[in-house]
Protein backbone atom coordinates (compact mmCIF):
# COMPACT_ATOMS: atom_id res chain seq x y z
CA UNK A 1 0.00 0.00 0.00
CA UNK A 2 1.50 3.76 -0.94
CA UNK A 3 0.85 6.40 1.54
CA UNK A 4 0.68 9.99 -0.46
CA UNK A 5 1.27 12.50 2.11
CA UNK A 6 0.07 15.92 1.61
CA UNK A 7 1.38 19.00 1.21
CA UNK A 8 2.37 21.16 3.89
CA UNK A 9 2.05 24.74 3.59
CA UNK A 10 5.09 25.84 6.67
CA UNK A 11 5.30 29.82 6.79
CA UNK A 12 8.68 31.39 6.72
CA UNK A 13 9.54 33.90 9.65
CA UNK A 14 12.94 36.13 9.72
CA UNK A 15 15.42 34.55 12.42
CA UNK A 16 15.69 38.48 13.38
CA UNK A 17 12.04 38.20 14.64
CA UNK A 18 12.10 37.78 18.44
CA UNK A 19 11.00 34.47 19.46
CA UNK A 20 8.07 35.30 20.77
CA UNK A 21 6.96 36.76 17.60
CA UNK A 22 7.96 34.46 15.13
CA UNK A 23 6.43 31.51 16.64
CA UNK A 24 3.11 34.02 16.67
CA UNK A 25 3.18 34.37 13.17
CA UNK A 26 1.72 30.68 12.76
CA UNK A 27 -1.59 29.96 13.76
CA UNK A 28 -1.69 27.66 17.01
CA UNK A 29 -2.38 24.49 15.25
CA UNK A 30 -0.32 25.23 11.64
CA UNK A 31 2.83 23.33 11.61
CA UNK A 32 6.35 25.49 11.25
CA UNK A 33 9.68 24.74 10.38
CA UNK A 34 12.52 25.49 12.12
CA UNK A 35 16.66 25.43 11.20
CA UNK A 36 18.88 23.45 14.17
CA UNK A 37 21.55 25.22 14.84
CA UNK A 38 24.27 24.00 17.12
CA UNK A 39 25.44 20.58 17.98
CA UNK A 40 23.29 19.56 20.77
CA UNK A 41 21.15 17.25 19.19
CA UNK A 42 24.06 15.34 17.35
CA UNK A 43 23.87 12.49 16.16
CA UNK A 44 20.09 12.36 14.94
CA UNK A 45 19.83 15.97 14.28
CA UNK A 46 23.07 18.38 12.60
CA UNK A 47 23.74 22.05 12.53
CA UNK A 48 21.23 24.11 9.64
CA UNK A 49 19.02 21.23 9.19
CA UNK A 50 15.04 21.87 8.85
CA UNK A 51 12.94 20.49 11.40
CA UNK A 52 9.12 20.53 10.72
CA UNK A 53 6.88 20.92 13.82
CA UNK A 54 3.37 19.93 14.80
CA UNK A 55 2.03 22.44 17.65
CA UNK A 56 -0.83 19.93 18.51
CA UNK A 57 1.40 16.55 18.10
CA UNK A 58 1.42 14.14 20.67
CA UNK A 59 4.44 14.45 22.88
CA UNK A 60 5.49 10.79 24.31
CA UNK A 61 8.60 9.60 25.41
CA UNK A 62 10.82 9.29 22.80
CA UNK A 63 9.26 12.24 20.75
CA UNK A 64 11.65 15.34 19.44
CA UNK A 65 10.12 18.49 20.81
CA UNK A 66 10.29 22.13 20.79
CA UNK A 67 10.00 23.49 24.42
CA UNK A 68 10.07 26.99 26.23
CA UNK A 69 11.77 26.34 29.33
CA UNK A 70 14.19 29.01 31.55
CA UNK A 71 12.63 31.49 29.58
CA UNK A 72 13.81 30.21 26.33
CA UNK A 73 12.74 27.96 23.42
CA UNK A 74 15.18 24.86 22.99
CA UNK A 75 15.09 21.91 20.75
CA UNK A 76 15.52 18.03 22.78
CA UNK A 77 13.97 14.75 23.30
CA UNK A 78 11.62 14.02 25.58
CA UNK A 79 11.90 11.31 28.00
CA UNK A 80 10.28 9.59 30.66
CA UNK A 81 12.24 9.27 33.78
CA UNK A 82 11.31 7.46 36.84
CA UNK A 83 11.34 11.26 38.67
CA UNK A 84 9.19 12.68 35.90
CA UNK A 85 10.01 14.18 32.39
CA UNK A 86 13.15 15.36 31.13
CA UNK A 87 14.40 17.38 28.39
CA UNK A 88 17.16 15.01 26.43
CA UNK A 89 20.03 16.49 24.66
CA UNK A 90 21.36 13.67 22.32
CA UNK A 91 24.67 14.95 22.78
CA UNK A 92 26.72 13.85 25.62
CA UNK A 93 28.05 17.74 26.11
CA UNK A 94 24.96 18.71 27.33
CA UNK A 95 22.91 18.62 30.35
CA UNK A 96 18.88 17.33 30.67
CA UNK A 97 16.92 19.47 31.89
CA UNK A 98 14.08 18.19 34.11
CA UNK A 99 10.72 19.27 33.79
CA UNK A 100 7.49 19.74 36.26
CA UNK A 101 4.95 18.93 33.40
CA UNK A 102 4.26 18.36 29.62
CA UNK A 103 3.44 22.08 29.24
CA UNK A 104 6.34 23.57 28.68
CA UNK A 105 5.98 21.54 24.96
CA UNK A 106 5.10 23.74 22.12
CA UNK A 107 5.09 21.34 19.37
CA UNK A 108 6.42 18.04 18.42
CA UNK A 109 8.99 17.47 15.17
CA UNK A 110 7.36 15.67 12.91
CA UNK A 111 10.15 15.57 9.99
CA UNK A 112 13.46 16.55 8.92
CA UNK A 113 15.42 17.72 5.46
CA UNK A 114 18.90 18.93 4.56
CA UNK A 115 18.79 22.05 2.79
CA UNK A 116 19.20 21.25 -0.39
CA UNK A 117 18.31 18.09 -0.86
CA UNK A 118 14.86 16.80 -2.07
CA UNK A 119 15.15 13.92 -1.35
CA UNK A 120 16.64 13.84 2.10
CA UNK A 121 13.49 13.72 4.14
CA UNK A 122 12.95 11.80 7.30
CA UNK A 123 9.23 11.05 9.06
CA UNK A 124 8.70 11.09 12.78
CA UNK A 125 5.38 10.16 12.69
CA UNK A 126 3.60 7.70 10.97
CA UNK A 127 2.27 8.38 8.27
CA UNK A 128 -2.34 8.71 8.13
CA UNK A 129 -4.02 6.03 6.75
CA UNK A 130 -6.32 6.96 4.17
Amino acid sequence: MEFKRKPINIPVVSADQPQDQALSACSEAEPFALMVLGDSMEPEFFDQEIIVIEPEGLAKDGSYVIAFHNEEYTFRQLVKRDAGWALHALNPSYPDHPIADLSCVKGVVILKKQPGRRKSVKYYIEPEKH
